[in-house]
């Protein structure tokens, strides 16, 4: 177990001396400003003399805090950080890049989560990106978590200590990812938390290099780790998928192209070689189009170069024409990939689900049309992509943001009981919205009559929603209650293609705001009551209920003309008073 004491270190900061002195100094001046309690190793294993001299300036001015391991030689990347992590005594490793600055807060903030959740690792996220906040072992699944296999996170030592995970030492690429693979295995709790950064975000030292051989050779070993702590299943092949698209089959796309003809052939040997030892159906299935079109064509190098070649080529696409015809949407364009023949076309792709819809499309050379019937596109928002398909694959990207200057977005439409519209995102890219769920809605309530049905206040009225009769969209009409927020939800029944009614059950005291809700195939839309006649108002009404007397009277707000309905209760002393008062006045 764990401990706190007078001198207790929380984190442990390993970083290697390698680079500039500049860079390095940068990197050891904000890792002494952080908020904890640290301790700083520097690992030299051959750093310049310059650099020397600036790590015996902090040893001495800094002592207790900063310390210095010499080793032997120069060595690899992995030597560096096991010299580093043998030496750490704190409850937490945090390993530095010598190139890397952090915040102030940086280092503070990841121990505050991992002592909040029992994190065994803690990730840092930037600014705005979704991380589960805390998760078990099984949401390594989600991407965002197991895409990022740097070492630049804080790790539980007692963790690291009690499953011996350690780098590779033999490893000249990739011992970051065979480290933080291994870790990730044993975690327990995963955490994440956004930082602001200073000197960009975390290295990446663990990306492919420029060499595909060395790169697939060294891919082998952190898959063999993942096959020794991860069972096979759903779990298992979400964490291969993300090894084989972004480790694997990348090299078959612009390395594969750059590499001469006799490399060619080794690459795919390897990559048919992991592939034959670790793709499964279920990770097949994770894969991109593209990517299992390249497992297909292992067999066929001149096959894999034209994907390489699609992959590599420029998609051209502009958006030409945006309108209705009656209920249809039109979406008019060019589309086509620089040098290759192919079919074009477009897809639109729900924003939460992910799932593809695609719209009949008639086509002409580069040229396209797509019909797009309002009453059959599924509730969502639908980003629209172009598409060019070829040799069993296909290319996708954003449409809309190459556009002529005559194109500008059509007015909401209201079709079978839900509103579709076009819009545009900040960043100039084309979507649909089924159902009002990020463009505003325009609609409007219009009061007919109000009349009393016994003590049930009856509401007639007119609603339009985008200038078109809207009633098969009526939920119910509301009363809300203006202090408490009590609301008093009652069904309307449609009466016509443009008007609708309903009855209140009875009121409690207080003054009440009439909307009409409307389910328009997204979230519930609400629209206040207006009052266009004050002649529409029915007449206040008057009860008794035991000794006490109830006076309910519609009117209409002095401000925007709003249907209120206003509910008092007095007692026999207070109506007394009153009649007295008006005798009085007569």
């Amino acid at each position: 177990m764990e401990t706190e004491g007078v001198g207790a270190v929380d984190v442990s900061v390993v970083v290697p001396a390698y680079g500039s002195r500049t860079s390095l100094d940068r990197c050891l001046t904000s890792l002494l400003v952080q908020r904890v309690r640290k301790e700083i190793i520097v690992v030299d294993d051959g750093a310049s003399e310059e650099v020397r001299r600036l790590l015996r300036l902090y040893a001495v001015y800094h002592p207790g805090v900063v310390r210095v391991i010499q080793e032997p030689g120069p060595g690899l990347p992995g030597r560096m950080r096991n010299r580093g992590l043998d030496a750490a005594r704190g409850r937490f490793v945090y390993f530095g890049d010598p190139e890397e600055e952090l915040g102030p807060e940086v280092l503070g903030r990841m121990l505050a989560v991992a002592d909040g959740q029992g994190a065994d690792i803690v990730l840092r996220a930037a600014e705005g990106r979704a991380f589960p906040r805390a998760a078990a072992r099984e949401a390594l699944a989600d991407g965002s978590v197991y895409d990022d296999l740097t070492c630049a996170k804080l790790f539980r030592r007692s963790m690291l200590e009690r499953h011996r995970i350690r780098f590779d030492e033999t490893l000249r690429i990739g011992e970051d990812m065979v480290f933080a693979v291994h870790a990730y295995c044993h975690a327990e709790v995963i955490s994440a938390v956004a930082v602001g950064e200073r000197g960009g975000p975390p290295s990446r030292r663990e990306e492919p290099s420029g060499d595909p051989l060395a790169w697939l050779q060294m891919i082998r070993v952190p898959l063999a780790v993942l096959g020794r702590h991860v069972p096979p299943g759903p779990l298992r092949d979400r964490l291969l998928a993300r090894h084989f698209r972004l480790d694997v089959l990348s090299h078959l796309g612009a390395p594969f192209l750059a590499a001469r003809e006799e490399d060619r052939e080794k690459i795919v040997a390897e990559t048919a070689d992991i592939c034959a030892q670790w793709l499964t159906r279920g990770v097949l299935d994770l894969l991109s189009l593209t990517d299992r079109a390249r497992v297909e064509a292992l067999d066929d190098i001149t096959h894999l170069v034209r994907l390489a070649e699609v992959e590599q080529a420029r998609l051209t696409h502009r958006l030409t024409g945006l309108e209705w015809q009656g209920d249809r949407l039109l979406i008019c364009g060019r589309v086509a990939l620089d040098g290759i023949p192919g079919r074009p076309g477009l897809i639109l792709r729900e924003r939460a689900s992910g799932r593809e819809w695609r719209p009949g499309v008639t086509s002409v050379a580069d040229l396209i049309c797509a019909v797009i019937p309002a009453r059959s596109l599924p509730a969502g928002v639908w980003d629209v992509h172009a598409v060019v398909e070829c040799h069993g694959t296909r290319r996708t990207v954003p449409f809309g943001q190459v556009r002529d200057a005559n194109v500008t977005v059509p007015r909401l439409r209201f079709a079978g009981r839900r509103v579709v519209g076009p819009f545009f995102t900040p960043d100039g890219r084309l979507g649909v919205d089924v159902g009002g769920h990020v463009i505003r809605v325009p609609g409007s309530v219009r009061l007919t009559r109000t009349e009393w049905v016994g003590r049930r206040l009856r509401v007639d009225g007119r609603v339009r929603v985008a200038k078109a009769p809207a009633a098969p969209a009526v939920r119910q009409l509301v009363w809300r209650e203006r202090t408490s927020g009590l609301e008093v939800r009652e069904p309307a029944a449609v009466t016509g293609p443009g008007t609708f009614s309903a009855q209140t059950c009875g009121f409690w005291p207080g003054v009440w705001d009439a909307y009409l809700e409307l389910d328009v195939g997204g979230p519930p839309l609400r629209f206040p009551v207006k009052v266009d006649c004050p002649e529409n108002l029915g007449r206040s009404l008057r009860w008794w209920r035991g000794p006490v007397r109830w006076t309910a009277r519609p009117y209409a707000t002095a401000v925007n003309r709003r249907l209120s309905t206003s509910v008092v209760v007095s007692s026999p002393r207070v109506v007394f008073r009153r009649l007295v008062r008006r005798i009085r006045r007569t």
